[in-house]
């Protein structure tokens, strides 16, 4: 007589993926909707029941897993005791995503709506196991066949390799491929987009006016969104009340020609054209996969250098970031090392008395691909004068370097680096402050700055927290991130991947949104503004954060 569907499923796989369901509940960096608590457990609860059933496998073959008669048993009391631990976690979810909003200074949830979670988790759960039972009748179609030429063990090696061979060319060659080209051709229209109110500039010293070398059209709707925002020098001089200058933005879209070399050439000419040399600072942009540039980290240097900033930009990617890695991930150092060449070629060419301080800047990935941009060997000699680099991605090996010998006793979330003098890491509050350590010395010749939040996933995420503790979650813990968040294997990596999605759903100062007043203390350090009173400072920040 046939069994019922109750016993296809492993009693070990339930009980460990209901315990990875519950976990799946808890804290991590940024607050979650119905919806994706309900995604996230489902994924939990599928990996758990995966991993339980493997292990009564591999238990089972060595020997040492013996139910028997007490299978009935077995698997009530473990269904009772997964209704237990789910409805117990369900319960107190609320107050746990309100240890995050709390510090966020969000409106607090009164529930995380657990029926809805607990449905879209189940059908998380029964799409992942109709998957990899698919998966499993594959391979035993395929052993089965193989089985009447070859011995068992080898029939099973082929089966594996087969399923794996068919699903991975059904996921990569049609589902994946497909979608890619979907996105990219989405992606691409939308960077052509012109929308009614971004018009052509009249003046013949903006990038994309009738006098430039670079087309309106071209530039990609980042593009034209970075030339026609930004401060004006009236906007400066009205709030600050000295004379300004008009801030100097040329961006080149990938669009504007054939090659890299050519667009990184376009660049040099459009800034030496626009008298970007002429300015006090000129800083080297690198933005993000879509290409866009962040407007609180140039309208607020903006402002403090009264408009006597220059800024240039070369468009690597009109991708959102994520899928820009799955494409051409090494592209971007690629175009970054390019303009940097040509920017710092004729830079260096310039009478050091009269040319500009130029830094580099760029945010998230855009930062990853600044800090590629240049080898420090290369400049010693004469170098640039510093950098501002927000939330750089995990990947980023300067900032993984720094972090990994970071001084004794540092946060992993806000590290001391040495002395001080060549690179400081700050946050919403400033620089850390580390009671065991000495003061900061004094700048040296370049100051490099990483502006990060405790509670940005992009920055902490670690495939290490699969099974192990990350650094950043040790006490002292950073001020944006829950007392509440415990670190469990698999589960946390699972937590964080989906951080990283939503890093931009962050209200503005916590997760991947970097707020433009944090900004500004930052860019004081790295570029060294000395004549602005704390009152200036004050309404400055207080401005840009109404905009």
């Amino acid at each position: 007589m046939s069994r019922g569907p109750w016993y296809s499923f492993s009693t070990g796989g339930f009980l460990l993926g209901t315990l990875f369901f519950a976990a799946s509940l808890t804290p991590t960096l940024l607050p979650r909707t119905f919806l994706t608590q309900g995604v996230l457990s489902g994924c939990a609860l599928a990996s758990g029941y995966g991993i339980g059933v493997f292990g009564c496998w591999l238990l089972a073959y060595m020997e040492l897993l013996r139910l028997n008669g007490l299978l009935r048993v077995a698997k009530l009391a473990a269904a009772t005791g997964c209704v237990i631990v789910a409805v117990t976690s369900l319960w107190q979810a609320a107050q746990w995503q309100n240890s995050i909003r709390e510090l966020m200074e969000l409106e607090p949830v009164d529930t995380v709506r657990p029926l809805e979670v607990t449905l879209i988790a189940l059908a998380v759960f029964a799409t992942l196991i109709a998957l990899a039972r698919f998966f499993r009748l594959t391979l035993r179609f395929v052993a089965t066949k193989v089985n009447r030429f070859l011995p068992e063990r080898v029939s099973n090696v082929i089966g594996v390799i087969a399923a794996v061979a068919l699903f991975w060319s059904v996921i990569n060659g049609v589902l994946f491929r497909g979608a890619l080209r979907v996105a990219e051709a989405s992606f691409q229209a939308y960077d052509e987009l012109i929308e009614p109110e971004t018009e052509p500039p009249t003046d013949p010293l903006k990038t994309g006016s009738s006098a430039s070398l670079l087309a309106w059209h071209k530039l990609g709707r980042a593009g034209r969104q970075f030339i026609s925002s930004g401060p004006t020098r009236e906007d400066i001089s009205t709030l600050s009340g000295r004379g300004a200058l008009e801030p100097v933005r040329v961006y080149v879209g990938l669009r504007s020609a054939d090659t890299l070399e050519l667009r990184a050439k376009l660049a040099l000419e459009e800034l030496k054209r626009v008298g970007g040399f002429e300015r006090s600072v000129l800083i080297v942009v690198t933005p993000t996969g879509t290409g866009w540039v962040d407007p609180a980290a140039m309208d607020s240097v903006e402002y403090l250098h009264d408009g006597a900033v220059a800024s240039v930009v070369l468009q690597y990617s009109y991708l959102a970031s994520w899928l820009y890695l799955l494409v051409e991930p090494g592209y971007g150092a690629d175009v970054a090392r390019a303009l940097f060449t040509e920017i710092y070629g004729y830079w260096i060419t310039l009478p050091k008395d009269s040319r500009p301080r130029l830094y580099l800047h760029g945010i998230s990935l855009g930062a990853m691909n600044s800090e590629l941009s240049t080898d420090l060997i290369e400049i010693l000699g004469d170098p640039f004068a510093g950098a501002l680099w927000s939330g750089p991605p995990y990947s980023s090996r300067l900032w993984r370097w720094l972090t990994d010998r970071r001084n004794p006793g540092s946060p992993a979330w806000l590290p001391r680096f040495r002395d001080g003098s060549f690179v400081r890491f700050m946050n919403q509050h400033g620089e850390a402050a580390d009671p065991t350590s000495a003061p900061n010395a004094a700048w040296g010749p370049m100051r490099v700055v990483y502006l990060q939040y405790a509670s940005d996933p992009v920055t902490f995420f670690d495939y290490r927290s699969f099974y192990r503790e990350p650094d950043w979650m040790l006490p002292p813990r950073g001020p944006d991130v829950s007392r509440q968040l415990r670190w469990y294997p698999v589960v946390t990596l699972l937590q964080l991947a989906l951080d990283m999605f939503m890093a931009t759903d962050a209200p503005i100062g916590y997760g991947h949104v970097y707020a433009a007043a944090h900004y500004i203390d930052a860019w004081i350090e790295v570029t060294d503004v000395r004549d602005r009173a704390p009152e200036g400072i004050a309404r400055l920040k207080q401005h840009l954060s109404k905009r």
